[in-house]
């Protein structure tokens, strides 16, 4: 089976680099048109350059395929409303909006600031949801659009020094978990991707010689299925050094009190609540 992108226009965000660079060159050589967004700060989310989305179009340029570049903040209304914008002037639609940007600001709880934890908030969280609001009636209107979050095991599972991170990162799992249910009838996709691996976001907390094995692109494969014809909808896929697997919410059938229940009644059978022996995957509020 052979996937094409042909006809396909692509908005990858944080594509200068990394792993977004890598989702935008492989759209790029399966036919996609790309709009190559990037900023063109450091890590932490400082500066700006739009040399590094300039420098992806041009080797999408090399390849012979086609792509723009626009280097506004995911988390500026108009920033992110100018890259749906570039788009669509360019080439008339948007069929697929990949959610890549992001920075991190490693500092545990009681260190980082008020103004880390809503920065990074506001670019991995706010920005993605800004962009992917942009594009959402243009989906809804064409009837067709594949939108792919990252999220990260930083909020899926939890990371020393990583609150602000993490906390945002989970965020776009409650946005997935009910845009899913929004767009399904308009032939909308909402999944999203936990990646691993070596970039300038993660270099610092990495071992030298993870770069061999945890290449960006590993995880650019599944994140492109995401794209596809065949997509699924409302999943979390994780892609790490070629191993690929899935996270999903589960519960267990816990306990039943009566009104007259006192807290040591409770007490007496919380190791039942807690228990997941048995527990079975749950279904959205809106699983028809």
């Amino acid at each position: 089976m052979s996937i094409s992108f042909e006809g396909k226009v692509a908005i990858v965000t944080g594509a200068g680099a990394g792993i977004g660079r890598t989702h935008a060159l492989e759209l790029a050589r399966r036919g996609a048109k790309v709009l190559v967004n990037d900023l063109g700060g450091s890590g932490d989310g400082v500066g700006s350059s739009s040399e590094v989305a300039l420098a992806v179009v041009e080797e999408i340029k090399a390849l012979g395929g086609e792509a723009i570049a626009n280097g506004a903040s995911v988390a500026d209304e108009k920033g992110a409303q100018s890259i749906v914008d570039d788009a669509m002037n360019a080439w008339g639609r948007v069929d697929i909006v990949i959610n890549n940007a992001g920075i991190l600001r490693d500092k545990s709880f009681q260190k980082g600031s008020l103004e880390d934890f809503k920065l990074v908030t506001d670019v991995n969280l706010y920005g993605s949801m800004l962009v992917t609001k942009a594009a959402w009636p243009i989906m809804k209107e064409q009837n067709y659009g594949r939108v792919v979050f990252t999220t990260s095991e930083s909020g899926l599972l939890g990371n020393f020094g990583q609150t602000h991170y993490g906390g945002a990162k989970m965020g776009l799992i409650g946005i997935m978990n009910s845009l899913h249910i929004e767009g399904r009838k308009y032939n909308i996709t909402v999944n999203s991707l936990a990646p691993a691996a070596v970039t300038r976001l993660t270099k610092h907390l990495m071992p030298k010689k993870a770069e061999d094995t945890l290449k960006p692109e590993f995880v650019t494969r599944g994140a492109l299925f995401l794209c596809s014809e065949d997509a699924p909808n409302g999943l979390v896929l994780a892609a790490s050094g070629g191993k690929y697997f899935s996270y999903k919410l589960f519960r267990n059938e816990g306990i039943t009190l009566g009104a007259d229940a006192t807290l040591e009644d409770f007490a007496a059978q919380a190791d039942q609540v807690f228990d997941m022996a048995g527990a079975r995957p749950t279904k959205s509020l809106g699983a028809s």
